[in-house]
């Protein structure tokens, strides 16, 4: 599975620490906010969100991209706290 995390720290810190978990998950940095995967599964992305949730706070920002899940293309993101998913097959268009 295609995962892209793209961060947003509200702080050093926190941007420290979110960058050591993506590391440490095996994500490459390709650009200065910008780290992919191809090698992580459904359970260690799952595992991956509650390590990043634990070291973030309200202002931080995490959005991920990935696909293919469950034929899906998902989009989640982290903000003020609180996550948000989104996700669509090859048909779906977003509404305005």
């Amino acid at each position: 599975m295609f995962i892209s995390v793209i961060i947003e720290p509200g702080g050093l810190d926190s941007g420290k620490m979110m960058v050591d978990i993506l590391s440490r998950y095996g994500f490459q940095k390709i650009q200065r906010s910008c780290w992919e995967s191809l090698k992580l599964n459904e359970t260690e992305l799952s595992a991956l969100k509650k390590d990043l949730d634990r070291v973030t706070d309200y202002y931080d920002k995490i959005r991920i991209y990935q696909f293919p899940l469950n034929g899906l293309f998902v989009i989640t993101e982290m903000k003020q706290k609180k996550w948000r998913k989104c996700c669509f097959n090859g048909t779906s268009r977003p509404k305005n």
